[in-house]
């Protein structure tokens, strides 16, 4: 997952720096890894973690002491796992993010694919064609699926989101950032659970109030 992941990034478009880091390996078909967050060269914006779940909340730590302010956890084994220990680990994570007012997506999710950024950190195996559509979904399964019909029926999308388990950024938020944004005209949501109703409701409200915009 990791490896497809990587690939996703280096091949999307994406002009920023991208940065892997791997313990075992100095290059990953031919982009320098480096062994450990503290030997990269700068702090990245976005971070994505697909290591073994116990790892995740140590990186999470290294990550805020960098400054690094967004990070997409692809690794399941949380709390949808269904016991104390998923339970223990998802909230290191969150504790571990909070000195530094790091935002998570994730866990257990697909990633984030956003055509404005030329942006596939996702293990997603295609890119969407570009749109004014925003989809944001729980379920990685289900944003596959509208990505394959879109791609074969000339469908773009501004941005395709899951949010797997929702530790921390939800619909809540997504709604209030992609009202904003310049490039989504229309958000598209697959709802499995709302976290945070007020939250949801407020962010709602706010789209449709700013719905007016849109072309």
């Amino acid at each position: 997952m990791g490896a497809v992941t990587a690939e996703n990034l280096r091949t999307s478009g994406f002009d920023g720096s991208i940065m892997l880091v791997n313990a075992k390996h100095s290059a990953v078909e031919g982009t320098v890894a480096y062994p450990d967050i503290a030997s990269l060269p700068a702090t990245p914006d976005l971070a994505v973690i697909c290591t073994p779940a116990p790892t995740v909340p140590g990186l999470v730590a290294e990550l805020g002491a960098r400054g690094t302010k967004g990070v997409i956890v692809i690794t399941a084994g949380f709390r949808e796992a269904g016991n104390t220990a998923g339970e223990a680990l998802e909230q290191a994570m969150l504790d571990a993010a909070k000195p530094y007012l790091m935002r998570i997506v994730g866990p257990n999710c697909l990633g984030v694919l956003s055509t404005p950024a030329k942006l596939n950190a996702s293990f997603a195996q295609a890119m969407p064609q570009t749109g004014g559509v925003a989809f944001v979904a729980q379920s990685g399964a289900m944003v596959t699926t509208v990505l394959d019909w879109a791609n074969g029926r000339g469908v773009g999308f501004s941005h395709l989101v899951s949010l797997g388990d929702m530790s921390d950024v939800d619909f809540g938020d997504m709604l209030d950032y992609l009202a904003m944004d310049q490039d989504t005209g229309a958000i598209l949501l697959y709802v499995e659970a709302i976290t945070h109703a007020r939250k949801f409701m407020s962010a709602a409200r706010a789209a449709r109030s700013r719905a007016s915009r849109w072309p």
